[in-house]
């Protein structure tokens, strides 16, 4: 949580520190002209996206198949076109990095690869289903057994 929080305050100083840079470089009117470019694509990304994610979603539902992966992709494209959006430098490369094709299959598997691990962690530590005898300790729930009849009159 600290290292967030120290993420979080140190991104604004790093993004003015590479803004006045880049302005020293190329001058202030065309770096402000860079940012402005970087959070109009981000905004077409997000809006081209997003309806891309939910039409790819609706065809592999009318397929029968679970629309995890566009899910994700269309997820990946969104955080690329926040980044986009947000002014600065790292962000635009950022989300420029989340754009590439090849990037968001890389990320698709390290999700898949960390998702398959921690549901093999939750199924180490499960109760064996087969087993119905309750762990050591624990009350049993008081049932009384027996039979009734309904005798109307």
């Amino acid at each position: 949580m600290r290292a967030f929080l120290l993420l979080f305050l140190l991104f604004p100083v790093l993004e003015l520190f590479v803004f006045v840079k880049v302005s020293a470089a190329i001058g202030f009117f065309p770096a402000l002209l860079l940012i402005i470019a970087g959070s109009a694509l981000g905004l077409l990304v997000m809006r081209v996206a997003g309806l891309a994610t939910a039409l790819r979603a609706r065809e592999s539902l009318q397929r029968g198949e679970l629309p995890a992966e566009d899910m994700f992709h269309g997820l990946m494209l969104a955080v690329a076109g926040i980044l986009l959006l947000v002014p600065g430098f790292i962000s635009d490369v950022l989300g420029l990095i989340f754009l590439l094709p090849f990037t968001r299959q890389l990320a698709a598997r390290k999700m898949r690869q960390r998702a398959e691990a921690q549901a093999m962690r939750q199924r180490a530590f499960q109760d064996d289903p087969f087993n119905a005898r309750p762990p050591e300790g624990a009350q049993r729930p008081n049932v009384i057994e027996g039979e009734y009849q309904r005798r109307d009159q």
